[in-house]
């Protein structure tokens, strides 16, 4: 299967056999792909080009994917890029992890090849189809409970002035709760939203993302004010005077 519109594909993995293998498998598929070995050569790359979707390896050698990632989530110019992780660990929580911090699909190594071309469509059709924040918020700043979130940047700034930069997921779950004030969202309309995915899953991991979003909001988690829990349904968001 091949589009007719040309992707261009970033991959991060210091294995050059499997970089090349899949550099010249992708390219049947019309995923025009660069490997590179390591988060130096990613941001070189990132200055000078377009890229459509990053395809990350989690385990490299200097610095790891998640941090990689971490950085791209939080820096301005390169937050909107898709992120597909590559990842041999098998461990649910290394997952939950990457999928927290703003990565928009895994695939576990060893994976079959279609399969990655499968899920790189189905990352770049959600990304196109799903309306960014922007779209949904023509206003470039949104002020609400004494803290003020930047639509462009995806930077939450504090009553204190300190700015905040969020994840992919962290922005899209904190747009949600503030469009839907007073109203009770369940852990997998909150999955939906903060991931765009429809499988895959995972009820608690929307609690930790609830967790990181409480402590970037300065919300008590002992004593939430904004992002109340609300026992056996999911979470509410409240708008304080």
């Amino acid at each position: 299967m091949t589009t007719d519109k040309p992707i261009y594909a970033l991959l991060v993995d210091d294995d050059v056999e499997i970089g090349d293998l899949l550099v010249r498998y992708l390219k049947k598929f019309n995923i025009s792909c660069l490997a590179v070995t390591d988060g130096k050569a990613m941001r070189q790359h990132l200055a000078v080009a377009h890229v459509d979707i990053i395809l990350l390896d989690l385990m490299l050698p200097d610095e790891d994917g998640l941090s990689l990632l971490r950085a791209l989530r939080g820096n301005v110019t390169n937050s909107h890029i898709p992120i597909l992780m590559l990842t041999a660990r098998g461990e649910l929580a290394d997952k939950i992890t990457g999928l927290e911090m703003g990565a928009d699909d895994y695939v576990v190594k060893p994976f079959d090849a279609r399969e990655l071309v499968a899920r790189i469509h189905t990352v770049l059709r959600r990304h196109t189809t799903q309306p960014h924040a922007t779209q949904v918020h023509p206003e470039k700043e949104i002020i609400f409970n004494q803290r003020r979130l930047n639509c462009h940047s995806r930077q939450l700034t504090t009553p204190q002035n300190t700015v905040i930069p969020l994840s992919n997921a962290e922005f899209r779950l904190l747009i949600a709760f503030i469009e839907r004030p007073g109203q009770v969202l369940s852990r997998d309309q909150l999955l939906n939203i903060a991931r765009g995915r429809s499988t895959d899953v995972f009820d608690r991991s929307i609690d930790l993302l609830v967790s990181r979003l409480r402590q970037k909001l300065d919300d008590d988690p002992r004593h939430p004010t904004m992002l109340k829990t609300v026992r056996g349904e999911g979470y509410m968001f409240s708008v304080q005077g």
